[in-house]
């Protein structure tokens, strides 16, 4: 069973208003920017692997599918014209087509998606925080400023240590499974109202890592900052020696995480 922080119909308005932000500095841009934290993609590129998952997970949840769903089966998988009004306006279409057929669908239904919990609520909230992560590539790439609200913040923390402690997590950053302890991480947001808890504790054991959410002021390594900026460290979309974290301990060993818990 998942606890979702945030109600369903919040994760899909989180990923038309994600998107519109995106789509915003999308409109203004040279679409041959490179984006440095993704290097193998200018804008355009970008642009075009956000509205590319929204459109695969809309037409995996409107069709209940049961397995995976090819990409190649999904239509209108780019934009009619590479211009920046047209992609723009593609990945804005891209969203609200996602967040429609979320809608019709509603929160328990069954669908897959490859990890330990399969219902349309895992996809609300997994393209909300992809939404979320790559407004930061694109904000990264055009000088722009970046915030998040605090508590879509939080659950993008907490769904990317779900990601990873899954099966299909395992498979996909294996090398993170060797990293053994004993040894402990700590994520602590200096800035986070109270009542949303932002403090993460990250377990290293024999047989790898848990995670839970807490407080340690002993931990091996600790992360803190504000928020965002521990987000963004988290996510590899900013360096943990960038100045605007601090990185208590051990911190070889949060690089080594940090390194490990890459995909691809």
């Amino acid at each position: 069973m998942v606890n979702y922080p945030l109600d369903y119909a919040r994760y899909c308005s989180e990923i038309t208003s994600e998107t519109d932000r995106i789509a915003e500095l999308v409109e203004g841009a040279d679409l041959s920017v490179r984006v440095p934290t993704c290097p193998a993609w200018d804008i355009a590129g970008l642009a075009l692997h956000i509205g590319q998952t929204y459109r695969w997970a809309a037409a995996t949840v409107r069709t209940r599918a049961t397995g995976f769903v090819p990409h190649a089966t999904v239509p209108d998988m780019a934009p009619a014209a590479r211009d920046a009004g047209s992609v723009a306006a593609w990945l804005r279409e891209s969203a609200a087509r996602l967040a429609e057929d979320l809608g019709q669908a509603g929160a328990d239904t069954k669908v897959w998606t490859g990890m330990p919990v399969e219902n349309a609520s895992f996809w609300a909230r997994r393209m909300t925080h992809e939404a979320v992560v790559h407004r930061a590539d694109a904000a990264i790439a055009l000088g722009a400023e970046y915030s998040v609200a605090p508590e879509v913040a939080a659950d993008a923390i907490d769904e990317w240590l779900f990601v990873l402690a899954s099966p299909w997590g395992a498979n996909a950053a294996p090398r993170l499974a060797e990293l053994r302890g004993p040894g402990t991480i700590a994520l602590r947001a200096t800035d986070g109202a109270p009542e949303i808890g932002a403090d993460w504790l990250i377990e290293l054991g024999r047989d790898g890592f848990t995670w839970r959410r807490g407080v340690d002021d002993s931990a091996t390594t600790t992360l803190r900052g504000p928020l965002t900026d521990v987000l963004q460290v988290f996510y590899r979309r900013q360096p943990a020696d960038s100045g605007r974290v601090e990185v208590l301990g051990d911190a070889k060993l949060l690089d080594e995480w940090l390194e490990r818990a890459s995909f691809g």
